[in-house]
């Protein structure tokens, strides 16, 4: 509070949009060490926690009418199970349990992200980075483990015209390692900026309303505004998943079948 009438004194922002992506120790105010628990990890203790929800105590009864918690379940078993079918193969199906406990973690960070006072994990790169890199690395290892030295057909355009082929290879081999960064930034950035973007809508409407005094004006159309970026913001947070989770089997397709 004394910051933010600090700030008004000096005529500039009272509100700070990015606040709410800073990193603060769950309990005091002191510094944030490796062993601190902070909003980060209290977030995605919860998150895993509804993950567990779903997928434990949602389906426990196994009815043959299934619950509506049950019938979650059974969608998003069934939606990511056929994804990674239809990108990466019925070879890719081994790796069904790590691409749906991804697409669940991100979803649901994404999910509770919205909520009040909430804290969204994936707005921050540090944890999108490492979603990105085990990616990267497992998709990496099994191309080279299940390929061998064939696993470099990936790079080598063969359809290509031979004088452009070297030239083609080190662009594939660059958008290669490329990959974790466009991953992880994708994510991180989406989640980030829409929520920045209501944080910025819903603190400029009281400004605006003492400001000028036409509250009957502009506060309907900033809770209408508020509402639309809240609702599209949803949307975002599935699709985000979604295109996570769609890009690990696109991955894994070319681990498994490295050849142009």
């Amino acid at each position: 509070m004394a910051t933010e009438a600090q700030g008004a004194a000096e005529g500039g922002l009272v509100f700070h949009p990015m606040d709410q992506f800073m990193v603060k120790p769950l309990f005091g105010d002191g510094a944030v060490g490796i062993f601190t628990l902070t909003n980060v990890t209290f977030w995605m203790a919860l998150t895993v926690l509804a993950i567990f929800g779903l997928l434990v105590l949602g389906t426990s009864g196994r009815a043959t009418i299934p619950t509506r918690t049950q019938s979650i379940a059974e969608l998003a078993y069934d939606f990511i199970r056929k994804m990674v079918e239809d990108v990466a193969g019925k070879d890719g199906l081994v790796f069904f349990p790590y691409i749906m406990t991804l697409f669940l973690f991100i979803l649901f960070a994404n999910i509770l992200g919205l909520l009040p006072m909430a804290f969204t994990t994936t707005s921050h790169i540090a944890v999108t980075a490492v979603l990105a890199m085990l990616v990267f690395l497992t998709v990496t290892i099994v191309g080279f483990v299940k390929n061998g030295a064939g696993f470099l057909g990936l790079f080598w355009v063969s359809s290509a015209p031979l004088p452009l082929r070297p030239i083609l290879a080190l662009i594939e081999v660059i958008s290669y390692f490329v990959r974790p960064v466009s991953h992880s930034i994708r994510l991180a950035g989406n989640m980030m900026a829409g929520h920045a973007v209501i944080k910025v809508f819903a603190a400029f409407a009281p400004m605006i309303v003492i400001s000028t005094g036409i509250g009957l004006v502009v506060t309907p159309l900033s809770i209408l505004a508020i509402s639309t970026i809240y609702a599209l913001e949803v949307l975002v947070a599935c699709i985000q998943a979604y295109v996570f989770t769609i890009l690990t089997c696109v991955y894994l397709k070319d681990a498994l079948h490295p050849h142009h």
